[in-house]
């Protein structure tokens, strides 16, 4: 039995570019994609907050400590600059690996910075 688990998320990134003649993807601040843990052409999956919009692209790396979120490529018609949106990628467990799995939480201010990690989401209550 394989899972489909959430991997890792950027919460509430704030997207610096929309570039529709860009070969397609999403450019994200390397640092970002290394503390998350997220690969270079791996894919993800973006909820735009602002729009509504929900979409699956690929990511790659733009410069260290840049803050960029761009998304390019057809993609741009999904996002706008300044819209807020959350990046997530998703890996395939098997059951012994679920016991022990903990996903990568990663948390933006306004500017793309981090402002804290954690490896689980609280409990919603009412």
């Amino acid at each position: 039995m394989f899972a489909t688990m959430l991997q890792a998320k950027l919460h509430r990134a704030h997207v610096t570019h929309s570039e529709l003649e860009y070969e397609g993807s999403c450019a994200i601040d390397g640092h970002l994609l290394d503390t998350a843990g997220i690969r270079e052409y791996q894919q993800i999956d973006i909820y735009n907050i602002t729009n509504g919009e929900r979409f699956t692209t690929y990511a790659i790396r733009a410069e260290d400590n840049s803050g960029i979120i761009s998304i390019n490529g057809a993609a741009a018609h999904k996002a706008n600059p300044a819209d807020i949106i959350i990046i997530a990628a998703y890996m395939q467990l098997d059951k012994a690996e679920l016991a022990t799995f903990k996903p990568t939480l990663v948390y933006l201010d306004e500017h793309n910075k981090i402002s804290h990690t954690r490896n689980t989401i609280p409990v919603q209550v009412a």
